[in-house]
């Protein structure tokens, strides 16, 4: 049986900085770790991939092929992949032994709460090669800031738990950073306890965003 963490979250989120940072924890407290890049369109990595998907399909070869954006030349790539899932297997099947797996997935959010390639790519991956993977949902603690922002990534972080169907946790990165944005409204428990929402109503009234959404009572 072998563990392992899904690496998700939208771009910029720090996914590869994540995958670079946890594999170097894992070595140093004696385990073996294999870091899979399963993003096509990264193409500096920091950290040693064992794994890499850019031997298989890279993002700007059907971008320019295709004639695609980066989304659908993403969803093609993912796609692509589902296709020659025994590909992975056959790059997996050496590291079973005694490695910890860390999948670093693209940071197209679409792909994790719309469209099915990467959850049928994992499940395979469970059912075929018998492994325990957990999904690691990362959010820019920055959106803490923003009462709106922080709103719309709980309903992203929901929306992708219900659809990947793994145990899960989110987790605010670049907590370090938070302090540039201003202090915030509350204590940052209250925002990794998902506390009472009521709290921001107040907030929310207040941002000219919501304006055009707000319907007055009378």
């Amino acid at each position: 049986m072998v563990f392992g963490q899904v690496v998700i979250g939208p771009p910029g989120s720090g996914k590869t900085t994540y995958c670079n940072g946890m594999s170097q924890f894992l070595e140093l407290i004696g385990r073996k770790v294999a870091v899979i890049n399963l993003d096509p369109a990264n193409d500096t990595l920091p950290y040693e991939c064992a794994v890499n998907i850019a031997d298989l399909i890279k993002l700007s070869d059907v971008m320019a092929e295709h004639s695609l954006g980066p989304n659908g030349g993403l969803v093609y790539c993912m796609d692509f992949l589902e296709r020659n899932i025994d590909w992975l297997e056959a790059k997996l099947k050496p590291l079973l032994k005694n490695h910890y797996l860390l999948f670093d997935f693209p940071g197209q959010v679409e792909l994790f709460f719309l469209h099915s390639n990467a959850k049928n790519i994992i499940m395979r991956l469970i059912k075929k090669l018998n492994l325990r993977l957990a999904a690691v949902h990362l959010v820019d603690a920055h959106l803490c800031s923003d009462p709106a922002k922080y709103v719309s990534a709980l309903l992203l972080s929901l929306s992708t738990m219900l659809h990947m169907d793994l145990p899960h946790i989110n987790v605010l990165s670049k907590i370090d950073l938070i302090q540039n944005y201003g202090k915030l409204a509350f204590n940052l428990d209250f925002y990794t306890d998902v506390e009472d929402l009521s709290y921001l109503q107040n907030s929310l009234d207040q941002d000219p965003r919501s304006s055009k959404f707000r319907t007055d009572e009378y």
